[in-house]
């Protein structure tokens, strides 16, 4: 199986330069997992005192080393840490081959870093039902230790990647207490994306000092602003990991911190649009505002009926502002909705109001709003104060090429 070359049109122009997280190495290796010619394993080694929080699928068919993850998640803090990530191979539902694969894979790490096996997190991701060659991975552990680096963030990235087009990383510094904290991370989605949990693999680093609990309470909380407003396809994966690591190196505790906990939430919406921007045969990168809900959670019920419509997402691949399919997706969501008291915009453009289309409105503006790239739909239900925002993208027949073919 090869990997996805035709790069997403709605890529960022390159990977950004994130800096380096003091506390944390990276390393990668090509083992031959699935794919030829590229790299396929990542390998994160974290030091002593690193907090470790993680969110995950809520699949009933959750994989092997999801369940491995959530079993260790909690733990005490005071050993170092280590994160194997590969990808062309999701490790689910295999069975108990599945669970060998997770201890094979976590003992070989343990033994070639000295990191704890009940600090050792593992994730797989790729074809569902075949299993993992975790010997290729073990054969190559000694590799990737002696590869050990502060500044292979980027070539991690570049790793995990499955049908990504692109590599996708994000950061930012902000100042607490006099002192300087670092924010990096990077991600991997492109397809079977929608929120239940993230979707996908994510990976976030932190030199700040914060107890794990604190910091678990703090992703899930952001968890569910960012990464559980996107939808691609609205498949939810067996395999959705998000780990947040605090190595603490920076000594700049931010407990209770707003301005650390914005700043997390600006790393988590730039890697989460950046899933959404490289959906598997994507063109438009589209933002759901509905307001005038009777309550937030109303509202987000709207915005992911829309978002998660086919025929919407079809008639924004078209171009065609069929403002009529905005509607029923509203009228399907099962959230409270007033037919006389909606309106829909395309972005500036007010397209209906009062159960009926706008007096001002005309076909031919709307028509070229929905030739651009990046696209809003709003919606004010009438109602009440619930608002809600949600991030997806456009429904062409590349989606149709990319998964038809993704086995072969």
């Amino acid at each position: 199986m090869a990997a996805i070359t035709k790069v997403s049109p709605l890529a960022p122009a390159g990977f950004p330069e994130l800096p380096s997280i003091d506390g944390v190495r990276f390393a990668t290796v090509e083992a031959g997992v699935r794919y030829r010619g590229r790299t396929d394993v990542m390998l994160a080694v974290l030091d002593p005192g690193t907090s470790i929080a993680g969110v995950f699928t809520r699949s009933a068919t959750r994989a092997a080393p999801v369940l491995d993850c959530q079993e260790k998640i909690g733990g005490a803090n005071d050993k170092p840490a280590a994160i194997l990530v590969n990808s062309g191979n999701a490790n689910a539902f295999t069975g108990q081959y599945g669970q060998t694969s997770v201890t094979e894979l976590t003992q070989a790490v343990a033994k070639a870093t000295g990191v704890p096996i009940e600090r050792v997190f593992t994730s797989s991701t790729g074809v569902i039902g075949e299993p993992l060659p975790h010997d290729r991975i073990v054969s190559k552990l000694e590799a990737l230790k002696s590869r050990l680096s502060r500044h292979a963030i980027e070539d991690a990235a570049r790793a995990i990647m499955t049908t990504d087009t692109f590599p996708k990383g994000a950061s930012t510094k902000v100042e607490i207490g006099g002192k300087t904290v670092s924010i990096a991370g990077i991600a991997k989605g492109s397809g079977m994306i929608a929120p239940d949990m993230a979707t996908m693999l994510v990976y976030i680093f932190t030199d700040a000092v914060v107890k794990q609990s604190e910091l678990q309470s703090l992703l899930s909380t952001q968890t569910d602003r960012t990464f559980n407003c996107i939808t691609v396809d609205s498949d939810t994966s067996t395999s959705d990991t998000l780990l947040l690591c605090a190595t603490g190196a920076s000594g700049a505790d931010v407990t209770g911190s707003a301005e650390f906990a914005q700043a997390l939430e600006t790393v988590m919406l730039d890697l989460a649009q950046q899933v959404v921007r490289d959906g598997e045969g994507a063109t438009k990168f589209v933002e759901v505002r509905v307001t005038g809900a009777v309550s937030d959670g109303d509202a987000k019920v709207h915005g992911s009926a829309i978002a998660n419509s086919p025929l919407v997402k079809t008639a924004i691949a078209g171009e065609d502002p069929n403002w009529g399919r905005v509607v029923m997706a509203i009228g399907k969501s099962g959230a409270a909705a007033d037919r006389d008291k909606l309106s829909i915009s395309f972005g500036d453009i007010l397209v209906a109001e009062n159960g009926w289309v706008s007096p001002g409105y005309r076909e031919e503006d709307a028509a070229d709003y929905m030739k651009g790239q990046d696209l809003v739909i709003a919606v004010d239900l009438g109602l009440g104060d619930g608002a809600s925002t949600v991030w997806t993208c456009d429904l062409t027949h590349g989606y149709i090429e990319i998964n038809a073919d993704y086995r072969s």
